[in-house]
């Protein structure tokens, strides 16, 4: 008997080539039907992935008959109408009647080319983000409204964007393969835009124009489901986020896993999805250390832990509960990252490419509130009962259920408010004894250097003061083509010259695993906090035989954070440490200097044990995202040692008048 099984999108088509079969009493047919099946399953048809059939099978029977997305099909008016009742949801329509009188902004092939040729990424994304905010837009309106007015420009809209060349981001198409069409990538944008189609069919359904609906399908299949379809059974290589421990794993398996459940017609098809995200994104959660430090820094937190979280609630809701990636032992400590980060007042710390002044997402944080059994503060409607700037977002937090069930229970017995220590991490967060004024606290960072969005800094530290970051981390740079290339390290503010740590012998630290903090010391009292690093590893200088920085927390009536590098070389070599800050400074005495930002500031006492030294003021002129660029005063020993140890003692200055008014 032969026996030809051919899964495409789930369809499973069986023929009988041999007809001699029918000697076979049924029971063997069955049975040899059975192990074929099985064989073909295990062996070929999840080759990718390494899925269990079995799984597959398990998820298939919890998913509904038909596909669905997230929120409510415009058919349902009463919920529809709930929602254009909400004060944020104004705007919408609005909006939308302005949008209408606009072309949709041009992508002529140079705009796509403008990265390739001149390495900006804005100009080409500036485009791309307004196609995606005339979908949100127009597909809200139309059902807030439900008049039809809307659907002209939202069909042309679609049409627009299922006639690029390709979804791809132009900075994730570095050699134009997916421009000419030579390969078919799916990167965080086609992902992404997937998903924003898929919804806006669910949510409009057959508002929409046939011909658009077949033109979502066809393009979202052939963009995104069918290449990872392939990857799943092995008949395509990965692509390599698939098994990538960042941020690109949780976003781009969102996006993937939203699409297949709102399009797919069989639940055999979207079960193959589900099983894959559920089984990839595992990799996901090994990017963060146990104790659930996140090394991307708090941006890529919001945008990839962000995302996970959308997937996981898309996935419970899909499978009526069954399946809850958040209940994932896991998930757990990396949900705890963003509010065991906060430094003080809203502070957090702007370690690797977080932009400065982020906070986390209030959405998220309140859905983890609920589903983790932690405070659940803010209003919920006011958090989620809004345009979030993605229309699958949106719909998915503005129709959550009443009442979310509790995933895990979150132990924070052991979080004290004077510190947070991730000690798998090598980060430190020393905050002032409650009521302590002014209150002062800081950052303290060991890790290593092949960190995700790496910057070199190891032993690098910022201070807050009140509200102020009065020495900072500069955080990321604008992206440019150099961001990610081999030239990354030309930047002075991804390189350890923009960070508050040594140069040693003139030379900057070194990039990679192997250059990282090693912990000497961390002992935590209520009055003071003390770690040493072992910082030696970081840099590439045969003669460096030690480096050892200590910080010294006090939290008592004098508070103040003590920086000691002890250095010895095997012969006299150049020695210089360094502040980072975008406030001014003054020199105030020969071993004194005053920083300020805005009305807060500190005094830094500098001690050499009586070596010379001079002061290097230098602008970081590079892009950076802050409206003032970061300004590093360097320390230096005016002549080379054998061995030296320099204190920085740093303590919070009471406003002057000047300052305060």
């Amino acid at each position: 008997m032969v026996i030809w099984i051919h899964r495409r999108r789930g369809a499973q088509h069986i023929a009988r080539a041999d007809q001699s079969t029918t000697r076979l009493s049924q029971i063997q047919r069955l049975v040899l039907l059975l192990v074929v099946l099985l064989r073909c399953s295990t062996a070929n048809v999840f080759a990718g992935a390494n899925l269990e059939p079995a799984r597959v099978k398990e998820i298939a029977a919890w998913l509904p008959a038909q596909p669905a997305g997230v929120g409510r099909p415009i058919t349902d008016r009463a919920a529809w109408e709930k929602l254009a009742a909400q004060k944020s949801f104004a705007p919408v329509v609005p909006a939308a009647e302005r949008l209408a009188k606009s072309e949709t902004p041009p992508l002529p092939d140079d705009l796509f080319l403008d990265y390739s040729r001149t390495g900006n990424r804005d100009r080409g994304q500036k485009v791309l983000s307004q196609r995606g905010e005339r979908l949100e837009t127009f597909t809200l309106a139309e059902c807030l409204e439900n008049r039809g007015r809307f659907l002209p420009p939202l069909t042309n809209v679609i049409a627009v964007l299922c006639a690029e060349r390709t979804w791809v981001y132009p900075a994730h198409d570095g050699k134009l393969d997916s421009f000419y069409g030579r390969t078919t990538n799916v990167d965080l944008r086609a992902t992404a835009v997937a998903w924003e189609l898929a919804t806006a069919d669910y949510l409009l359904g057959d508002k929409l124009p046939a011909e658009t609906r077949r033109l979502i399908r066809a393009n979202v299949n052939r963009r995104v489901l069918e290449p990872l379809h392939d990857m799943i059974v092995g008949r395509r290589e990965e692509l390599g986020w698939l098994r990538a421990t960042h941020n690109w794993n949780a976003v781009c398996l969102a996006g993937v896993t939203g699409a297949a459940l709102a399009l797919e017609e069989s639940p055999e098809t979207r079960a193959i999805f589900v099983a894959a995200a559920e089984y990839y994104v595992r990799n996901f959660l090994k990017g963060f250390t146990p104790d659930g430090y996140c090394s991307e820094g708090l941006s890529y937190w919001n945008y990839g832990f962000g995302r996970f979280v959308m997937m996981a609630e898309t996935m419970r809701e899909a499978t009526g509960g069954h399946l809850d990636l958040l209940a994932v032992p896991a998930a757990l400590p990396a949900a705890l990252f963003a509010s065991r980060a906060e430094i003080l007042n809203g502070s957090y710390p702007t370690i690797a490419d977080c932009s400065p002044g982020t906070h986390p997402d209030t959405k998220i944080m309140r859905y983890l509130d609920e589903r983790l059994a932690l405070s659940g503060s803010g209003n919920r409607d006011d958090l989620f009962l809004q345009p979030a700037g993605a229309l699958a977002i949106t719909a998915l937090f503005s129709f959550l259920p009443a009442q979310l069930p509790l995933a895990q229970s979150a132990d924070r017995a052991g979080d004290s408010p004077l510190r947070t220590w991730f000690k798998d991490g090598g980060v430190l967060i020393c905050r002032p004894a409650p009521g302590t004024k002014p209150p002062f606290a800081a950052v303290l960072k060991g890790g290593h250097n092949a960190e995700h969005h790496n910057h070199n800094d190891v032993g690098s530290f910022s201070v807050v003061l009140d509200k102020a970051m009065v020495l900072c981390d500069a955080g990321a740079e604008v992206y440019t083509a150099r961001t990610f290339s081999a030239k990354r390290y030309d930047s002075k503010v991804l390189n350890s010259f923009g960070h508050a740590v040594p140069v040693i012998a003139g030379e900057l630290q070194r990039t990679g695993g192997e250059a990282r903090a090693v912990v000497l010391r961390a002992e935590f009292r209520d009055d003071t906090d003390t770690l040493a690093l072992d910082i030696r590893s970081a840099y590439a200088v045969p003669e460096l035989k030690k480096l050892e920085r200590t910080f010294t927390f006090r939290r008592a009536a004098a508070a103040s954070l003590t920086v000691r590098d002890e250095v010895v070389f095997s012969k006299p070599q150049a020695f210089e440490t360094a502040l980072i800050t975008w406030g001014k400074w003054e020199k105030i005495s020969d071993r004194e200097i005053l920083v300020r930002e805005g009305a807060s500031g500190v005094r830094v006492k500098i001690e050499t044990g009586g070596l010379p030294f001079e002061l290097r003021s230098e602008t970081l002129e590079e892009n950076v995202r802050t409206k003032v660029k970061p300004e590093r005063l360097g320390i230096a020993l005016k002549s080379p040692v054998e061995s030296a140890t320099v204190t920085l003692t740093i303590s919070p200055e009471p406003p002057t008048d000047a300052s305060s008014r």
